[in-house]
């Protein structure tokens, strides 16, 4: 029986930077899904992984990535990749959050991410996403454990956190590359293409249709 339901942030509450990326490469003239090349080089030990972990200081990794994507034939400042990870917000998934808290499901978002820099004074987005994260019974993040998707001990952590087995979990991620681990610990997993192909699928196997997008 699933008690929980675990979610991505960036990609399934967020949309893709996928898509940033590749404006990105289009207006530089770099070839189509580069940036995710860099990114896939070395995947666990690169300057991505060890930024998400907190290993390096966001300078270091300005630097470090650089150096990585000109080994791959272009160089691309790390801090320029940085900026293009604000996904936009898809409210159907907000609901679809509400929807499974009122149901009795416990919510936890499982996601790799960096340090923040936020000033002391936040900005309309940020009091926005501030709010979505407070539907969560849990948040982990990779930046402040020190372990990152799809480290298996990540998802141990996710675990204990709100007190389940990963058996009783449903986990959404738009990475199949962290949804493996996850689906070997027990886990049903959904690779989300789309926000209306996953609540497709959440719906279905939780037989609770009202998270189903109208």
């Amino acid at each position: 029986m699933h008690r929980a339901v675990l979610f991505d942030f960036g990609g399934v509450i967020l949309s893709s930077p996928f898509d940033a990326f590749n404006d990105y490469e289009a207006a530089h003239g770099l070839p189509r899904d580069f940036i995710r090349l860099v990114n896939s080089t070395n995947p666990l030990d690169n300057s991505w992984a060890k930024l998400e972990r907190s290993d390096i200081t966001p300078v270091e990794f300005n630097e470090n990535f650089a150096a990585e994507s000109a080994a791959l034939g272009h160089r691309v400042p790390g801090r320029e990749v940085l900026a293009l990870l604000h996904g936009e917000l898809r409210p159907v998934m907000v609901k679809a959050l509400d929807t499974l808290k009122a149901a009795g499901y416990i919510l936890a978002c499982l996601t790799n991410n960096v340090l923040s820099t936020n000033s002391s004074t936040p900005t309309e987005r940020e009091v926005t996403l501030r709010a979505v994260l407070g539907r969560f019974d849990a948040i982990i993040e990779s930046s402040k454990i020190g372990v990152r998707k799809p480290e298996p001990k990540f998802y141990e952590i996710a675990c204990s956190a709100i007190n389940v087995e990963p058996s009783e979990c449903v986990f959404l991620d738009d990475l199949g590359v962290n949804l493996k681990p996850a689906a070997a610990m027990g886990m049903t997993t959904i690779k989300v293409t789309s926000a209306a192909q996953a609540l497709g699928e959440l719906a279905h196997i939780l037989s609770l249709d009202s998270i189903r997008p109208i």
